[in-house]
């Protein structure tokens, strides 16, 4: 009321308004309240109760009954809660943009992979389960260290790498696998997603010291290592291949 042209919020909130007791928005809607960039749905996307008899135009409305701890209110706007959104856009997105999307959560600190593989146990047997459990088991997925090196030895063996050292320190920094003879240095990381702001600092540290003195260091995943061998074998071949080039 009183302006010429309503803000997004202001749309969104009508779109709620215009739907009826209990509605919230939801969805690819509800990932725009909640600051994720992603493309925006033809229709705005919102759910009701299951017995709600409503049909708007422009309007798209999911029929759910939602407990009180999937529902939050964001910008003044009655909306699905993080992990609830994060549920529900694994029916209407890919794999990619899923997990595009609960990255960006992430980074925005709205909730931790830890907290969302919880929430998703609460979620089985419902629409979006599958989708986030498969993103979220392969991005949370911790090979043991010697687990770690029977996969990963056979890999480096297939890309025409030598047996390596093991645990060593060059410069002060733990290494899990290391050529010094080339100057290839592999990390693995257990968890994908989630490392606090001092292991990140340290890891940046590490990688430029090891960078100032001419070693490379190659990044992979334990879940890359367990379920990409093919990719991670690739990438060390062609590393491998420039590091020995360069040095003959």
């Amino acid at each position: 009321m009183g302006r010429p042209r309503l803000t997004r919020h202001g749309v969104l909130m009508a779109a709620v308004l215009a739907s009826g007791p209990s509605a919230v928005v939801s969805h690819r809607a509800a990932a725009e309240l909640w600051g994720l960039v992603l493309p925006r749905a033809r229709k705005t996307e919102l759910t009701v109760p299951r017995g709600a008899d409503r049909h708007v135009e422009g309007l798209r409305l999911h029929r759910r009954d939602l407990p009180s701890c999937d529902l939050a209110v964001r910008h003044g706007i009655p909306a699905t809660g993080v992990a609830r959104m994060l549920l529900d856009l694994g029916t209407v997105l890919v794999p990619g943009r899923h997990e595009h999307a609960i990255n960006e959560a992430d980074k925005l600190d709205l909730i931790d992979p830890e907290a969302l593989r919880a929430e998703a146990e609460r979620f089985a047997g419902q629409p979006g389960a599958p989708a986030l459990r498969a993103i979220l088991d392969r991005a949370t997925f911790t090979l043991t260290d010697s687990e770690l090196e029977r996969l990963f030895l056979p890999i480096a063996r297939r890309a025409g790498l030598g047996r390596p050292e093991t645990g060593i320190s060059p410069h002060g920094f733990r290494v899990d696998f290391a050529w010094m003879d080339l100057g290839l240095l592999v990390e693995t990381d257990g968890l994908r997603y989630h490392r606090t702001p001092a292991q990140q600092a340290r890891d940046r540290l590490r990688d430029q010291v090891h960078a100032a003195a001419g070693l490379t260091t190659l990044r992979f995943t334990h879940a890359q290592v367990a379920c990409e061998p093919r990719h991670v074998e690739g990438i060390l071949r062609a590393v491998a291949r420039r590091l020995a080039a360069a040095r003959a």
